[in-house]
């Protein structure tokens, strides 16, 4: 064992054979009992054994994890992403997969446990529970790190595994939870213009590989330091000057990944423009309780699209060629209940122009079911075209194995009825605009979003409810990932939101204009509509699974070389006995 992996060299005691009695095989006298083998402990106790050592190593990683947490938004200190992933690579170099997956743990708990805390308002057991079970993905990872820095061209290969860590996480357990990409964390910065090459996966490579680098730079670093203290002790001879150039070379390499996005043009000529009015009508309380009596929020809205209409009579707003509500703007089904369908038809008489309903609508064939939707309400031929979230929350929308569960968790009562998913792409024609409707936590998900690109989506809606999550950073989470969206598929991309935010964010990722959390308010404003498909489009997600597979077949290459250096160990081992032998 070396000793950079912590663990104390165990003397090997020799038994002394009794006098003239020869040893019998495997080290024990005649008439001697044979001592039982030693019980090796558990895999948990020798995990806990690892933290134990490791508990400097383990606080440093925590801190890391803390960090990169703050490059998300609402913080946005970006520059901290790269550090973090730095940090956790140096950390690991040269570490058994067993430390490594400690380490990957103690850095993936308290990273998750910060960025997701916007869920304490489901409850902190929630936070908890969710940040355990996306740490065990980090914990795979940093042992992936710490094997693979042994092999030739380490950061590359640690970036890689970046990227398949999220490739699972992103769709394993019940569909993924995308939440905490190294991508998101970088949606207006030099990383950003590569989404439009490779989507969200090739930004996280690109930051992961920036961070791997300067830990290769710091690694080399330190090691010329401890040259040169050691050679001012006396104890061997001054370090080259050539011994700097691993260090130089890997921070140059660092910056120019860093720099390599201004490479990226990103597209932003429009085909053509639509003026839009995104109206936010508020609710009246954050949290789990938002909704209040039936009908409110659907007044709300109804009133702030009268009072647009009243506007654009009075000359104040230019005339909008189109109107979008949000996720639930309608708390009930248009469909069933009357009050609904006339509260929606007096809005839309009012603008005069199509409106995008949000509403929750019962299906038509399954009973106990429900639809989130998005439903064309035209003035004169009223609801139309409708789109239905592909992708529900499991324990927010949908309740997974609802019957064994909810005889112990009776939080699972405010989820009465599952949602069913749809089963196609949101592009829908909304008066003189072919939009692509993507809702709530589906823009996190890359396939939702780039099939509908794909399907002909000029530009992006993202209907979504934020209430429950009101002034925690959550909104603020979600609104960078519609600016990175924008970059990626070269769309204007709008969120509209009950309560906030509610923005218009151009195709170069720009938020243009934003709403400040539970307020009444109307955006207006000119969106351009674009044919022009992106790099990230045509290839969709090959680049993700081209590089999450080098990252794999890197981990796997580990044993066979290490099988490899062993075996030429010991040739080599037995060709010099064999010519000491032919000396003597």
């Amino acid at each position: 064992m070396s000793s950079q992996d912590g663990d104390a060299a165990t003397p090997r005691v020799i038994a002394q054979p009794s006098s003239g009695t020869p040893p019998r095989p495997g080290g024990t006298t005649a008439g001697a009992q044979e001592p039982p083998p030693a019980r090796r402990p558990g895999r948990l106790r020798r995990l806990g054994a690892a933290a134990r050592r490791l508990w400097p190593a383990s606080l440093v990683a925590a801190l890391a994890g803390v960090a990169l947490a703050l490059a998300f938004p609402p913080y946005d200190l970006w520059p901290l992403s790269v550090l973090a992933v730095a940090a956790l690579s140096f950390l690991t170099r040269g570490r058994t997969g067993r430390q490594g997956a400690w380490l990957g743990f103690a850095f993936g708990f308290p990273f998750f446990l910060v960025l997701l805390k916007w869920l304490n308002t489901i409850g902190w057991d929630v936070v908890v529970g969710l940040s355990l079970l996306q740490a065990l993905f980090l914990m795979v990872l940093g042992s992936g790190l710490a094997l693979t820095s042994r092999l030739p061209l380490w950061p590359l290969w640690a970036a890689c595994l970046w990227v398949a860590e999220e490739l699972v996480r992103d769709r394993q357990p019940l569909g993924g939870f995308p939440w905490g990409r190294l991508a998101f964390a970088n949606t207006q910065t030099p990383f950003t213009p590569l989404a439009a090459l490779g989507g969200a996966p090739l930004v996280t490579f690109a930051v992961a590989l920036c961070g791997a680098l300067l830990a290769w730079a710091g690694w080399a670093g330190w090691r010329l330091v401890a040259g040169y203290r050691a050679a001012a002790g006396g104890r061997g001879e001054r370090p080259a000057p050539r011994r700097a150039l691993p260090a130089v070379g890997a921070a140059s390499l660092a910056a120019a990944v860093g720099l390599s996005g201004y490479a990226v043009p990103v597209g932003t000529d429009a085909a053509d423009t639509v003026r839009i009015a995104v109206v936010q009508g508020n609710v009246q309380q954050p949290g789990m309780d938002f909704l209040g009596r039936p009908m409110l929020i659907l007044n709300n809205h109804v009133e702030a699209t009268e009072q647009l209409a009243a506007d654009v009579a009075a000359g104040r707003v230019e005339q909008p060629d189109l109107v979008i509500w949000p996720e639930n703007a309608s708390d009930l089904d248009p469909y069933k209940y009357p009050e609904a369908r006339q509260a929606i038809d007096r809005a839309v008489a009012a603008v005069g122009v199509p409106i995008l309903v949000g509403a929750l609508v019962d299906h038509p064939t399954k009973e106990g079911y429900v639809e989130n939707q998005g439903i064309v309400w035209d003035p004169i031929t009223g609801p139309g075209a409708s789109y239905t979230k592909q992708h529900p929350v499991p324990f927010g929308e949908y309740v997974p194995f609802r019957e064994q569960l909810s005889t112990f968790i009776s939080r699972l009562e405010r989820v009465p009825r599952d949602f069913y998913p749809g089963d196609h792409t949101g592009v829908l024609d909304v008066g003189p605009a072919r939009l692509g409707d993507v809702i709530c936590f589906e823009v996190a998900y890359d396939g939702i979003v780039r099939d509908t690109v794909n399907a002909g989506a000029r530009a992006l809606v993202i209907q979504t409810n934020n209430a429950t999550y009101g002034r925690t950073g959550q909104p603020e989470q979600q609104l960078a990932m519609s600016s990175l969206r924008a970059v990626e598929h070269g769309r204007a991309v709008v969120t509209a939101a009950p309560s906030g935010l509610s923005a218009i964010v151009a195709p170069d990722g720009t938020v243009e204009q934003v709403t400040e959390e539970f307020t009444q308010d109307v955006l207006v404003g000119e969106l351009p509509l674009r044919d022009a498909r992106t790099v990230a489009d045509r290839v969709g997600a090959a680049p993700e699974w081209a590089l999450a597979g080098l990252g794999l077949l890197a981990w796997l290459a580990v044993p066979v070389r290490a099988r490899g250096r062993t075996g030429r160990g010991r040739g080599e081992q037995g060709d010099g006995a064999a010519d000491a032998g032919a000396a003597r």
